[in-house]
C-alpha cells in the first residue's frame, strides 16, 4: 500500500476520531476484500490547484506513477485548507489512475474508504454517485461482479433522486456489462433497451456508441427473441 494512500486514510480517521460527523447514505454498503483541524493560509490551496493541473499534465502523457504522487500530494493540501469538494476531486482521480495501471485494490481503497466517506460526511450527493460509479468500474473491472452491481444501482438511485440524465444513464449502461459478463444476457439486453430509449428522448447522443458495442456483446439469437 503506497504512503500516499496511507496518509489520506489517517487524514480521514484522524478527523473521524475528533468527532466531524455529516450526513451518511442508509444503504448498507456490502463487504468487500477528513479533515485536520489547523490554521491555514490559502498558500496550501493555490499548492493544491499547482499540484493537481500538474498531476493532469502527467496523466495526459502517461506519467502515471508520477500522476499518483501529485493527485496525493493534491488531495493533501486540499484536505488541511478544508476544501472538500477539491479534495474529493482529488481523491477520484488519484484512485482512477491506480484503476488504469491495474492497481484494484488500492482504487477501491481510495475511493471507498476516504473519497466515499469524504462527500458523505460533507453531504455531497453528487460526490457520492461519482464514488459509486468508480467504485462499480473499480470492481468490474477486478471481476467482482456482484459488488460491481450493488454500487452501478446506488449510483442510479442517486442519479434519479438529483436528476441527472447522464449518470442514471451511465448506471445502467454499468449495469449492462455485468449482466453480459455474467451471461443474464436477456435481463442485460432489457436494461440496454431501456437505456437507449432514455438517451433518445433526452437527446443525449453520446451514448450511441456505448450502446451499440454493449449490444455487440450480447448474442443475437438473444435479439432475435425480442
Amino acid at each position: 500500500m503506497s504512503k500516499v494512500y496511507l496518509v489520506l486514510i489517517g487524514l480521514f480517521f484522524l478527523s473521524q476520531a475528533r468527532g466531524q460527523s455529516g450526513p451518511f447514505l442508509s444503504q448498507h454498503i456490502p463487504p468487500v476484500n477528513g479533515s485536520v483541524n489547523i490554521v491555514v493560509s490559502n498558500l496550501e490551496e493555490n499548492d493544491g490547484d499547482s499540484y493537481f493541473a500538474d498531476a493532469e499534465k502527467n496523466e495526459r502523457r502517461g506519467d502515471l506513477n508520477d500522476a499518483i504522487t501529485l493527485y496525493g500530494k493534491a488531495a493533501f493540501e486540499y484536505n488541511s485548507s478544508k476544501k472538500f469538494t477539491q479534495y474529493g476531486s482529488a481523491l477520484l482521480r488519484l484512485a482512477n489512475v491506480h484503476y488504469l495501471l491495474a492497481h484494484y485494490s488500492e482504487a477501491e481503497q481510495v475511493t471507498l474508504n476516504v473519497a466515499l466517506k469524504t462527500y458523505s460526511k460533507i453531504g455531497s450527493k453528487s460526490g457520492q454517485m461519482e464514488s459509486y460509479s468508480q467504485l462499480g468500474k473499480i470492481y468490474f473491472a477486478a471481476d467482482k461482479l456482484t459488488q460491481s452491481l450493488w454500487f452501478y444501482t446506488q449510483q442510479g438511485i442517486l442519479a434519479k433522486q438529483i436528476s441527472d440524465n447522464n449518470a442514471y444513464i451511465d448506471s445502467i449502461l454499468g449495469i449492462v456489462q455485468v449482466k453480459t459478463k455474467k451471461k443474464e444476457y436477456s435481463l442485460a439486453l432489457r436494461d440496454l433497451n431501456k437505456a437507449e430509449l432514455l438517451a433518445k428522448s433526452s437527446n443525449l447522443n453520446r451514448f450511441k456508441t456505448q450502446i451499440r458495442e454493449a449490444r455487440a456483446q450480447i448474442p443475437a439469437k438473444v435479439i432475435a427473441k425480442k
